[in-house]
């Protein structure tokens, strides 16, 4: 009996079922053995995407020599990122200590009942908050321990070190062998050439928004807000400048988380001149620049809406850590153009897949 051209389609499905299966525990296999270097392979990819330029040059400047270009950006990229780190970390802990201790003597020196004599019954619930609290006795014990652990700090933890190693290990042979790297992606995508291309090119420009533009801004909310602590005399404003930067580039959470508490104890404390030039500082100029710049930087690059990009961003930081900043925003971007590419496939080929 002779097989119709659907039965035979089925009897080949059912054949592959096997390869299938093995193919999709060998993908699961190599996804296990991986997901301990998710963090450096995140981070190797998005230096090699923000430094092709520069390699670009400097491998157009030494006539192709892939390998020897490849190691000049390394070490270009290592000297810009790694030692930075390594000179500023001590003396940005020490500056921590400094600032509790500062915080600790601000603290001991308030009174809540003197300054809530009107409001008794706020006054207790003050008292029995610093009581249960101890904000004293925390800040004393932060401030010992951080000063303890400055020179640890500056070695870092041996996972730290060696992951740094491993980004530009893995950042080296990303710059050297790209092109190959490129084409093997094309060559294994079930995607068509021109697909990938445009699917990469998204996850391209998706790297380069959330870092350039996400990072940018932080920083100049940091350094802002760090010139503003040192103009009012506050302790320790290349510390909490830096803090302020870093909480700037994680979404819901932002430079005033530092500053707001600053401007209360300079209010509570009767400089009320510093507290209002401090808040309308940080409402108006720092706040205001995240409004200003993020647009311009980010928002036609990453062509996501607000709600879509925060999702990607605070869900990728919970679940794969830092490297979620990243990974976060670039799925959702890759996944809509998938989903582009497959809405384009089913109106020009119909349902059939």
């Amino acid at each position: 009996m002779d097989e119709t051209p659907e039965t035979d389609s089925v009897h080949r499905l059912v054949a592959l079922l096997p390869l299938m299966a093995a193919t999709a525990a060998g993908l699961f296999a190599c996804w296990l053995l991986a997901a301990p270097f998710l963090s450096a392979i995140t981070w190797a990819a998005v230096l090699a995407v923000l430094l092709a330029p520069f390699h670009a040059a400097v491998e157009g400047r030494l006539t192709q020599r892939r390998t020897t270009s490849a190691l000049v950006t390394v070490a270009v990229a290592a000297l810009v990122v790694a030692l930075p780190l390594l000179l500023v970390v001590q003396q940005l802990v020490s500056e921590a200590a400094r600032g509790m201790t500062y915080f600790e003597a601000v603290l001991a020196g308030l009174e809540p009942e003197a300054m809530l004599e009107g409001f008794p019954s706020i006054a207790g619930i003050v008292r029995w908050l610093m009581e249960r609290i101890d904000p004293q006795g925390t800040l004393a014990s932060l401030a010992q321990w951080l000063t303890g652990r400055s020179s640890d700090l500056l070695v870092g933890s041996v996972s730290q070190a060696i992951n740094l190693v491993l980004i530009f290990y893995l950042l080296f042979y990303f710059l050297r062998d790209r092109q190959q790297a490129l084409q093997a992606l094309i060559d294994y995508s079930p995607l068509r050439a021109e697909e990938t291309q445009r699917v990469l090119r998204r996850f391209t420009e998706t790297v380069q928004a959330t870092i350039l533009g996400t990072v940018f801004v932080a920083g100049v909310q940091g350094a802002l807000g760090g010139l503003m602590f040192w103009w009012l005399g506050l302790p320790t404003p290349v510390f909490w400048g830096l803090v302020m930067g870093l909480l700037a580039i994680v979404p819901v959470l932002g430079a005033f988380v530092i500053w707001v508490p600053a401007a209360v104890i300079l209010a509570l404390q009767g400089a009320w001149l510093s507290a209002a030039v401090l808040t309308v500082w940080g409402g108006v100029i720092v706040a205001g620049i995240d409004n200003l710049l993020f647009p311009m930087l980010v928002g036609s690059r990453l062509r996501l809406h607000t709600v879509v990009a925060f999702v990607g961003a605070v869900g990728g930081i919970i679940v794969f850590g830092a490297a979620g900043l990243v990974l976060g925003p670039a799925a959702i971007a890759v996944t809509l153009v998938l989903v582009e590419i497959l809405r384009e496939r089913l109106r020009l080929d119909g349902p059939r897949l």
